[in-house]
């Protein structure tokens, strides 16, 4: 396959979530925030790849997401939903290495205890609701971040079309609104905090309501930091795992942009007005390990490539039934070179706290 036929790589940040990826632009004088605005809106535009990424995935059976329809208008829906068996495979990857990860944290700590996991840049992100629809798990206290305007937005489809497929757990329920978050209480002890805030703004907001230093904290980024500037996103992660003495940290972004397929990758996202700047700041699998050491003062790092999370934790049987979806992959080297492109990195630090694959 030649470069221009590659698909546009954004595509790819469609997942389960590129849960967000809502949340970049540089704070403004006053002559630039129009501009800033606008990077903005187009940023959190990329939700909407998100959702209807997913979507592809779950209606053609790659991933399991009775939510996943709901976060998708029926105007989106009016234009093609499914994507290509190359993306449909990357979005199944990623997500089933970071639920993998997500479980690696659960499982290493007391579920008889409260823990915490934070979310940033969340958008239209379902792994909460999945993760409270059954009774698998108990004493979480998810929170996700994001703007006013999608944390609004996702509000009000957990209030009117989710509720139902909610309920059952805690029929009784309702969900609890304040000025500032968006509570819903999913048992006696899950719960569901939405937090509409510019991430921007994130290090003057600790603490933010319901969150205790005091739990083993779980933080995530999947395509979000990548937005910002590298100064801002050291600071947030320095001042949440200051903040969480015993936590951990998944991030998922794109690396390598100084190759043939990094540079088209950078000219797709330019394309469309987006910017990566940690892209610059952390090209390298290495540098992205040093990022959580030097500025989360992470003491466990690891990482793979989303080539790798493939090859190393997705079970034969299983590799063998998503390749039944579509008929196999049949751009393999394109696979490798795609998904060669994109990591998952992650560390942990605090007593009794394991995140070792």
């Amino acid at each position: 396959m030649s470069a221009p036929s590659i698909p546009n790589l954004l595509s790819l940040l469609g997942g389960r979530g590129s849960r967000g990826r809502s949340r970049g632009g540089s704070t403004g004088t006053t002559t630039n925030q129009s501009s800033s605005s606008s990077h903005d809106a187009t940023i959190q535009g990329t939700d909407t790849d998100a959702s209807i990424s997913r979507l592809s995935a779950v209606d053609l059976g790659y991933l399991r997401d009775p939510f996943a329809s709901h976060f998708v208008t029926q105007r989106q829906r009016s234009s093609p939903t499914r994507r290509l068996p190359i993306i449909n495979r990357g979005t199944y990857t990623r997500t089933t290495g970071i639920d993998f990860l997500v479980s690696k944290f659960l499982s290493s700590t007391d579920p008889t205890k409260p823990r915490q996991i934070i979310s940033l840049g969340a958008g239209t992100d379902t792994r909460s609701l999945q993760l409270f629809s059954s009774f698998a798990h108990q004493n979480i206290s998810y929170h996700e971040i994001d703007f006013p305007t999608m944390i609004g937005k996702k509000q009000f489809v957990i209030c009117t079309a989710l509720w139902t497929l909610l309920s059952p757990l805690n029929p009784s329920s309702e969900p609890n609104t304040s000025s500032t978050t968006y509570s819903f209480t999913r048992s006696p002890s899950n719960t569901l905090t939405l937090h509409p805030l510019d991430l921007r703004s994130l290090t003057q907001s600790l603490p933010l309501p319901n969150l205790s230093p005091s739990h083993p904290t779980l933080i995530i980024s999947e395509c979000c930091l990548c937005y910002l500037p590298p100064s801002t996103t050291s600071q947030i992660i320095s001042s949440l795992s200051t903040h969480f003495p015993s936590s951990g940290i998944i991030i998922y972004e794109p690396i390598e942009p100084h190759d043939a397929f990094g540079k088209m990758m950078v000219s797709n996202l330019a394309a469309r007005g987006i910017e990566m700047p940690t892209l610059e700041e952390y090209p390298t699998q290495a540098s992205q390990e040093e990022r959580l050491r030097r500025e989360g003062g992470f003491t466990q790092v690891k990482s793979k490539t989303i080539d790798k999370v493939w090859d190393d934790w997705v079970s034969l049987v299983e590799k063998e039934r998503v390749d039944e979806l579509e008929g196999g992959l049949d751009e393999v080297e394109e696979w490798k070179l795609l998904a060669g492109h994109y990591l998952i990195v992650w560390g942990w630090k605090g007593d009794g706290l394991e995140m070792r694959e």
